[in-house]
């Protein structure tokens, strides 16, 4: 009997000992959890992402500065890139109409892509436009002398 009651104290003992553990971890979540939750109503207006939401548009954002890169008609260093929820926010400057109507096609087929606002993308004719100058060469005098 007395080898039963040690036994059963021993397991008593370790159960206690291994739930001390859960039970600081969920003493710390709910104490966590109070002060998220503070912390979570004053950001709730700044956004509504979940991790894994901010992990895609990362990504999202990511692709489409990519995109933009190995397009040949993007000058990708001209324009700002922004995801919120799926949604692309174009912003800064670009050569011509063109590039602006290319830029928000390539963005729209990025996957995961919702949509894509570009009213923030400005036409500017003087961004990274080529400029040709010709030289026009006179022909050189010829002088003939002692002839």
């Amino acid at each position: 009997m007395r080898t039963f009651s040690k036994t059963l104290m021993t397991a008593g003992l370790i159960a206690a000992f291994a739930a001390l553990p859960l039970a600081q971890a969920a003493a710390q979540d709910a104490t966590s959890q109070t002060t998220t939750t503070q912390t979570t109503e004053t950001n709730t207006a700044k956004t509504d992402q979940t991790v894994p939401g901010k992990v895609d548009d990362a990504w999202i954002t990511t692709k489409v500065k990519s995109e933009f890169a190995t397009t040949k008609a993007i000058h990708a260093t001209d324009i700002s890139v922004d995801t919120m929820d799926g949604k692309v926010t174009l912003t800064g400057s670009v050569g011509s109409k063109h590039e602006k109507m290319k830029a928000v096609r390539v963005a729209k087929h990025v996957k995961g892509v919702k949509s894509v606002d570009a009213s923030g993308l400005t036409v500017n004719a003087t961004t990274k436009t080529t400029t040709t100058s010709t030289t026009t060469e006179q022909p050189a005098s010829s002088s003939t002398s002692g002839q």
